[in-house]
């Protein structure tokens, strides 16, 4: 009986390292950067990390201030541009970044990227606040409903998302969940791989590209004196003056309009429904996607420039 236990154990691991290496070799899933929250409470990447993409079809790197992407060579003529995990684009090769689209449509400009996966819209206007030192022209802030929602602790408390206690008029920054046990995970490539594959363990997301939100209040909408509250706030505590809001196609025109009601600049993306921005398995944008968005933001950002 020993020995036959002895022999399952010896399996089990030479197996494990069987895929292990097969894992590593043939890029199964890929790699993820290990995160880290600054003094100011924002969640960003521990800088000068790189790492491969799914199937190895191309590289990532954080740069030396926590973001993904190149830096700008200067801080003169500045814009910035902030988001999720859309703007984050680990799944494109770098050339396809929005900072690299608007530079070639507006090379006058640099461009400053800050994203993460998970950004709410709280936590962008945080993030904006500590780029307001380097003197940007302006601040382009990619935004989906939900990121409004999020938010929002009132709608629903997320303990690994900044959110806002609206009634406290209250930041509460988000936490690292398990962190330790993450970072053991992403190391493992083929724990991850089945983690991935198989994901019994990860739970539905409540946050698809499709959701709606209505501003109507009753009892089947969401509330709509939270949203009210939520962006009082922010123009109470940030300067919007240079702040512009950029909403996705499937973004809720009331909201749009709600933000502009309040003195945000905003840009609704508008694609035709024959024209398709994103992967046919994820609803993240292409390289095609972003350039389309990025000619988009540069017509407005141009309409703001004088000649």
């Amino acid at each position: 009986m020993k020995r036959f236990i002895k022999n399952i154990i010896v399996f089990i691991i030479f197996g494990l390292l069987i895929g292990e290496f097969i894992a590593r070799w043939f890029a199964l899933s890929s790699d993820i950067p290990n995160r880290t929250i600054d003094r100011y409470g924002i969640q960003k990447y521990i800088p000068n990390q790189h790492g491969t993409w799914k199937g190895g079809t191309h590289t990532w790197h954080i740069n030396e201030k926590g973001w993904p992407g190149y830096l700008p060579k200067s801080n003169d003529n500045l814009i910035t541009i902030i988001g999720d995990s859309f703007i984050e684009n680990f799944m494109n090769p770098e050339e396809c970044h929005q900072s690299v689209y608007l530079g070639k449509i507006l090379p006058k400009y640099n461009y400053f990227e800050a994203s993460r996966s998970g950004i709410s819209f709280i936590e962008a206007m945080e993030i904006s606040k500590q780029l307001d030192t380097l003197g940007p022209r302006f601040q382009v802030i990619h935004l989906h409903d939900s990121d409004l929602e999020e938010s929002i602790m009132q709608l629903k408390k997320h303990n690994d998302i900044t959110q806002l206690d609206v009634n406290k008029q209250k930041i509460i920054f988000g936490k690292m969940n398990s962190p330790g046990l993450k970072k053991i995970l992403y190391n493992w490539k083929f724990m991850y791989y089945l983690y991935r594959r198989f994901p019994i363990w990860i739970n539905k997301p409540n946050k698809t590209q499709n959701s709606k939100i209505t501003l109507k209040n009753n009892k089947e909408g969401f509330n709509f004196k939270y949203y009210k509250k939520l962006l009082e706030y922010i123009v109470a505590n940030y300067n919007i003056d240079d702040k512009i809001l950029v909403f996705r196609p499937e973004s809720t025109s009331e909201l749009v309009k709600f933000a502009k009601d309040f003195g945000f600049k905003t840009i609704q993306l508008k694609t035709d429904i024959n024209d398709h921005w994103s992967f046919e398995h994820d609803s993240h944008w292409t390289c095609y996607g972003h350039e389309k968005v990025a000619e988009q933001v540069a017509e407005y950002l141009k309409s703001l420039i004088p000649d």
